[in-house]
């Protein structure tokens, strides 16, 4: 009786021990924003508590959060592309309200210089630049197009009668110009002149025939 009394009595003792150490609780909220521009929001930012078993919360896409903590936790604020902040949260306040603006510092990463060689080997690509076809340049071209045999070859086009017969270039070019200049006949004054001409030469005949 006398081992269960005491056992009581300790257990009663370290209620009263737990109770006077916890710290009391607040209600912590805030904004993430990036520390170089604070005009600028960090969403989705990971903020975990390590006094409690490392509970973890996160702010909006507007960067705002709000949750309840203990006085004097520790609090740790990640995000990609940020270096990670430790927050504790301050003690004796007012209100049992706390509102802090968490500024992250933006990560610079330097990543190493890469090299892209498709080739596994310098063999390889030794082999395969013999092996290319250079394309002609502008100058080969031109030289190419002056070659007297080609030349006389677009001197000769295909007919479907007469096979392949030989036309000379100038009446090739005065037949293009010609075409061209075919115009509509609506378009001309003087052939509107002719055209109103007639028809009232005409009404004036179809009026002589009535009345005679």
């Amino acid at each position: 009786m006398r081992y269960i009394f005491g056992l009581l009595l300790l257990l009663c003792t370290s209620s009263v021990f737990a109770q006077k150490t916890e710290q009391p609780l607040l209600q912590f909220s805030g904004v993430t924003r990036n520390a170089d521009s604070s005009r600028v929001i960090v969403p989705y930012v990971n903020i975990t508590n390590l006094n409690t078993h490392k509970q973890v919360f996160i702010s909006d896409f507007e960067g705002y959060f709000s949750f309840v903590a203990h006085e004097r936790d520790t609090l740790t604020f990640t995000s990609i592309g940020y270096s990670s902040v430790t927050v504790v949260v301050p003690a004796s306040v007012a209100n049992h309200s706390v509102v802090m603006n968490v500024l992250l510092k933006p990560q610079i990463i330097n990543l190493p210089a890469v090299r892209v060689f498709p080739w596994a080997t310098v063999d390889e690509f030794r082999k395969d630049f013999l092996a290319m076809k250079v394309a002609d340049d502008d100058l080969a071209i031109a030289q190419r197009n002056l070659n007297p045999k080609g030349i006389k070859g677009a001197e000769y086009t295909y007919s479907g009668q007469n096979g392949y017969e030989s036309i000379n270039a100038q009446d090739m070019h005065n037949g293009i110009v010609n075409s061209h200049s075919i115009t509509n006949p609506l378009l001309n004054p003087f052939a509107w002149g002719s055209l109103i001409r007639d028809i009232a030469a005409g009404e004036k005949s179809n009026a002589n025939a009535l009345s005679n």
